[in-house]
């Protein structure tokens, strides 16, 4: 598949299993991001937010990115109210497959597991995450 998620394995930020990216499904919105990344933190609300109006009819997934400190990234995330999974990519093994220059990036996966966009600037309102959620994966609540 062209636009499939990396074959790769992550292991989990704070306790839990790895996660094998090729193996996931959407809908699912993937956010990279680091605790040292500004616009992360700028946007950082809208994610949690999102989660919590979609609930079941979107899954979401973090990545901290190239993140030096995951006691700090533990720690904003726990801030930020981001209750769904987050996984750890210190190495840049997504790096290729998403082409990230650097955090933050979103990424749009649909049900058969194709990245069918990727927005690689910040996030800069609810009302632009949400449209692109219906736009990009077909999701309204």
């Amino acid at each position: 598949m062209a636009n499939a998620l990396p074959d790769v394995s992550l292991p989990c930020l704070g306790k839990g299993p790895d996660t094998r990216l090729a193996d996931l499904r959407g809908p699912l919105v993937i956010n990279v991001w680091a605790q040292w990344c500004a616009p992360c933190r700028e946007e950082a609300p809208y994610l949690a937010e999102l989660h919590r109006k979609a609930g079941s009819k979107l899954e979401m997934l973090g990545i901290d990115y190239i993140d030096t400190r995951p006691d700090l990234a533990v720690k904003f995330a726990v801030e930020q109210h981001w209750d769904y999974p987050h996984l750890v990519d210190r190495e840049k093994q997504t790096q290729q497959a998403l082409r990230i220059g650097g955090p933050p990036l979103t990424a749009f996966v649909d049900k058969s597991g194709a990245v069918v966009y990727v927005h690689r600037k910040p996030i800069t309102s609810q009302q632009e995450l949400d449209q692109l959620v219906q736009d990009k994966l077909g999701v309204t609540w």
